[in-house]
């Protein structure tokens, strides 16, 4: 029924896209607008508490509890774990952003901040560390802390609802509970398809700026079914064959594109800009987290932070599933300083490189890095790439790795999709899986249509805003079932001593 359900909505949108793009681009643009004015603080504030919520339970007297049963082992290795999480919680996202988001800050940077101004560059770059940091691999942990506590240590089914037992008790069984997943799989296809967009603009950008082919709709499309075949195939031979092979072969790609950046372009100067933007980050974290302009009603924040938290939460039922599915026998202590800090801290590395490396080139060498930012956004880390030694090399392993992200995301969704809608089966039917692959495509291509990059982001922004609510009551949820566990496990521990206080007077 939740599949069935999910997947005549979806449809539904796909149709009201393909035959009239431009008032889907309008409806949605309507709604949009409506979101990020009246909710816009709400996604800001629940933004902040998933992150303190999550430090809060890791440092706890439930730190220890294991998410599994109290013997059982980590079934991946931590270079694997860490990889696979990693590809599904970033991917594409790293490799377009890297050098776009921090020029397109420098040229317009928050309100109160003069644009092309040493305190533009610094601000840019403390602000992608903010978007691309704690937060969102917060709201990640929240999803999947819950999803692997109650599936792996409770036994409960892999979906979203299962988490909401607790609270709903036997109507997690009945319409709630498929309500809510059902808003899981909408939000997931949603969140998927807007990264696929931008994965799909990017591929075009790079054989646009290193071969010479058009950018057009006709070629992304193109682009989308090649793409889609080749990533079908691999959702097929399941989780510990095609993802877990590709998410080891994208950290590898990443790492050595990293590095030879790194090596190649100004590196004393990135080394400083990693360090000192560090320290701004932390320093303003509390700050930014709630920064709204209610009085000089710019549009900044929506534009770009509301864009972020909003895309982070379409994406959490999808990233959250897959590491919870991969996380099995962690603590819950060890599970969020591993997804929250290591992913954190490899995304400031990657933007100070990227980022701060375009940023020299614009500051320091005149190369048109903005000018390409503002004219085609997709191809601006080929040409900041190819300022450099190896320049046409480094672009061509950038390449490689936005394709082999793209694989690997659609990849992980089709499983995590498949799972949801097959009442949490770790092993979801090939035909299922399929029927997913092919319809996140069909979206991104509906979305790319209707609107480009800002349809991309308008979709992802609406279709958060419920499953964010779902979120916060998945909090007191987690949170009661935590309590109830400390409870009868002193309760036990109370019976055990009077056991053993008995028998030592029966002595």
């Amino acid at each position: 029924m939740t599949f069935l359900i999910s997947l005549v909505i979806v449809i539904g949108f796909v149709l009201f896209g393909a035959i009239s793009p431009e008032l889907f681009a309008k409806s949605a643009s309507k709604v949009l607008g409506l979101t990020t004015t009246n909710f816009g603080w709400f996604y800001l504030i629940v933004a902040f508490a998933f992150l303190i919520f999550c430090i809060y339970l890791a440092f706890s007297k439930y730190g220890q509890i294991t998410l599994g049963q109290d013997d059982d082992e980590p079934e991946y290795s931590l270079p694997t774990w860490f990889s696979m999480l990693f590809s599904a919680g970033m991917g594409i996202g790293l490799v377009f952003w890297g050098v776009a988001e921090p020029v397109s800050h420098y040229f317009a940077p928050p309100a109160g901040v003069t644009g092309q101004t040493t305190e533009a560059a610094s601000a840019a770059m403390r602000y992608v560390f903010f978007h691309w940091g704690l937060h969102p691999w917060g709201i990640y942990a929240i999803i999947a802390l819950s999803l692997a506590y109650f599936q792996f240590r409770k036994g409960a089914k892999g979906l979203i609802s299962s988490t909401f037992a607790p609270l709903l008790g036997e109507k997690v069984n009945g319409p709630i509970g498929r309500t809510i997943d059902v808003l899981s799989i909408i939000a997931t296809a949603f969140g998927v398809a807007t990264s696929l967009g931008l994965g799909t603009l990017q591929i075009n950008g790079g054989l646009s700026h290193l071969f010479g082919l058009a950018s057009s709709t006709t070629v992304q499309i193109g682009i989308i079914a090649v793409i889609t075949v080749i990533f079908l195939l691999s959702a097929t031979t399941g989780l510990d064959k095609g993802i877990k092979f590709l998410s080891n072969t994208n950290l590898v790609v990443a790492l050595l594109l990293l590095l030879l950046t790194l090596i190649l372009g100004p590196t004393a100067f990135l080394f400083d800009t990693f360090t000192s933007t560090l320290g701004s980050y932390l320093n303003n974290l509390v700050s930014m987290s709630l920064r709204l302009t209610p009085f000089t009603q710019g549009n900044w924040v929506a534009n770009w932070t509301l864009f972020y938290w909003a895309w982070w939460i379409a994406w959490a039922p999808f990233v959250g599933t897959f590491i919870a599915r991969v996380s099995k026998g962690r603590t819950i202590k060890e599970f969020v300083i591993c997804v929250i800090l290591i992913p954190s801290i490899l995304s400031f590395i990657w933007f100070s490189v990227f980022g701060g490396t375009a940023l020299h080139l614009e500051i320091f060498d005149q190369a048109p890095i903005g000018e390409a930012v503002q004219k085609d956004i997709s191809t601006a880390l080929f040409l900041a790439l190819e300022q450099l030694p190896w320049g046409t090399i480094l672009a061509v392993v950038a390449l490689v790795l936005i394709i082999t992200f793209f694989i690997t995301s659609a990849d992980s969704a089709t499983f995590v999709l498949g799972m949801l809608s097959s009442d949490g089966s770790l092993d979801p039917s090939n035909r299922v899986k399929i029927t997913w692959g092919i319809l996140q495509s069909t979206i991104a291509v509906v979305l790319l249509l209707s609107g480009g990059l800002e349809g991309l982001q308008t979709a992802s922004i609406v279709a958060a805003l419920p499953f964010a609510i779902i979120m916060v009551f998945m909090c007191f949820s987690l949170l009661r079932a935590l309590r109830e566990e400390e409870r009868l496990a002193k309760k036990r521990r109370r019976e055990q001593a009077k056991k053993l206080e008995r028998l030592l007077k029966d002595v």
